[in-house]
């Protein structure tokens, strides 16, 4: 029988990447199936009911303490604060261990998100200065993650694992920025008692943390009350998950030496039990079993145990029952009149050609400078299929919009903007990548 080669180092850098992107790219092609079955379901004779199923009031909680919303706000305030959570594991995990973890590794994504911001931005405002939809500047600041790595999990092996890795790093800035974004800017008039109650929900889920405290249903009762309090105090409840995300243990209780030690001599007890008492046999066995997953659980970071629990809802439910709520946009000549708006006009641009423009431009500027150099196997022309491959915005773009904007038409109009945007990009961003793949052309680009 032919032995199993040992894992190399890089294996164990790469493995988590991978499962990540085939996470991505999975939840990507599901999101794409939700975005289409909602513009379809709102072009349909049946329109009426996608309007009634989410403008269904659902409440939650006994009465006098009941919380009553309609169901496009719990999508919106309450599941997408479970994304905004686990957009927080990763910013975390990343600036701890991952490709954040170094200020030169680190520098080049962050120069590449920082530009993929702030002239979209700048292009929207170019567009919309002077005009009532001046507020939707943060539209297309926006990277869609899923998307981007379902459309390189589509191209395959054409795709080099090094813009996978450049363009998640990316993204994950991007985030941060959204976060950001949304927290100074996008909050309503503060109610100061409810903001003192989430200062002291979380002021205990940092305690938690420092005391040592690693039981998952201790934050969530705790992230839960941080989430009701921002929702009565004016800042959007979605920073809820972020804050609570940082709170949450990202050591591990033993070392993989410790581990492997352990789980030898647990291997030789379980393998020792077949030759005991039969009336020992099934007792002894649970006690070794509670054991085993005791060394594991002390293994893992409860950070880490809860990304990888989380990751597959957030891909495969929570951001494909957002954008079923999100995406729908009856499209009749109206809709396709208003693409000369200038909201639609300022996302268009900003997504599809200010994104390119600054991902390549300050990634230039951060290896010009010496700041940062770029990893092997990534070239210019990679680089810039990533840089349209950000301007694909769709969720967060669809999510600052409903912040920013306040009348349903504008919405509209920014929508129609999010969904052309985002098609451009996917189309020439895949291009750039197929046609580079069949002309053998990729180089290594200057400061490798």
């Amino acid at each position: 029988m032919e032995n199993k080669l040992s894992p190399r180092p890089i294996d164990r850098i790469l493995s988590p990447f991978e499962q990540f992107f085939r996470i991505e790219a999975s939840g990507g092609i599901l999101l794409l199936i939700a975005t289409i079955s909602a513009l379809a379901w709102v072009n349909s004779p049946w329109s009426d009911s996608y309007q009634e199923l989410w403008q269904t009031k659902i409440t939650i909680g006994p009465s006098g303490f009941d919380l009553s919303k309609a169901a496009i706000l719990w999508v919106n305030d309450g599941l997408m604060a479970v994304f905004f959570f686990v957009v927080g594991l990763e910013i975390k995990r990343e600036v701890l261990f991952g490709q954040l973890s170094s200020t030169r590794a680190a520098a080049l994504p962050i120069f590449a998100a920082v530009g993929g911001m702030a002239v979209p931005a700048l292009i929207y405002v170019f567009f919309n200065i002077g005009g009532p939809g001046i507020d939707g500047w943060g539209i297309p600041m926006a990277t869609d993650i899923a998307f981007a790595l379902g459309i390189l999990a589509l191209i395959g092996s054409r795709a080099p694992l090094s813009l996978k890795i450049f363009l998640t790093a990316l993204a994950i800035v991007d985030d941060l920025g959204a976060v950001l974004v949304i927290a100074i800017f996008f909050t309503d008039q503060l109610g100061i008692v409810s903001l003192g109650i989430a200062a002291l929900f979380a002021i205990l889920l940092f305690g938690a943390n420092f005391v040592g405290i690693r039981n998952p249903l201790v934050y969530f009762l705790l992230a839960f009350g941080l989430w009701v309090a921002f929702l009565k105090s004016g800042v959007h409840p979605t920073l809820a998950g972020v804050i609570a995300a940082m709170a949450i243990p990202s050591t591990k209780l033993a070392d993989d030496r410790q581990l492997h030690e352990r789980l030898q001599n647990l291997t030789v007890q379980f393998g020792s039990i077949v030759h005991d008492q039969k009336e020992k046999i099934e007792k002894r066995r649970k006690q070794v079993i509670h054991e085993l997953e005791s060394a594991t659980s002390h293994a893992g970071s409860p950070l880490s145990r809860l990304e990888h629990t989380l990751h597959p809802w957030v891909a495969f439910a929570i951001m494909p029952i957002f954008a079923l709520a999100n995406a729908g946009l009856q499209i009749d000549s109206s809709t396709i009149g208003a693409l000369d708006n200038r909201i639609s006009l300022g996302v268009i641009a900003g997504l599809a050609v200010g994104k390119p423009i600054g991902v390549v431009l300050f990634t230039w500027i951060a290896v010009r400078t010496g700041i940062a150099s770029v990893p092997a196997g990534l070239s210019w022309r990679a680089i810039t299929a990533g840089g349209f491959l950000a301007g694909i915005g769709f969720t967060m773009s669809l999510f600052i919009s409903k912040l920013a904007l306040e009348h349903t038409a504008e919405i509209d109009v920014a929508k129609a903007g999010i969904l052309i945007a985002s098609v451009i990009s996917a189309l020439i961003g895949s291009a750039i990548l197929v046609l580079n793949f069949r002309s053998k052309q990729i180089t290594q680009p200057d400061g490798a």
